[in-house]
């Protein structure tokens, strides 16, 4: 299981490069550098914030999951 810094490093380094996409993408659209850089910021903020309680939802689930392989002796 995954710690809950761990999860949280992942989530941050998973949104920042999000977030320069979603600059690019926004400003494609837009063609306001502001705008761009706004929405892209709060989509960054929310995703990090969803993601986390995503991972943390998945971790009680045990579907799919495997037990690991312990030798006895």
């Amino acid at each position: 299981m995954e710690t809950s810094k761990r999860t949280l490093v992942k989530a941050f380094t998973w949104q920042i490069s999000g977030l320069f996409v979603m600059i690019l993408i926004t400003w494609l659209f837009t063609g306001s550098v502001n705008t761009s850089i706004g929405v892209a910021i709060l989509s960054c903020m929310s995703g990090i914030v969803f993601y986390v309680l995503h991972e943390k939802v998945w971790q009680r689930v045990a579907w799919g999951l495997k037990k690991p392989f312990r030798i006895e002796g």
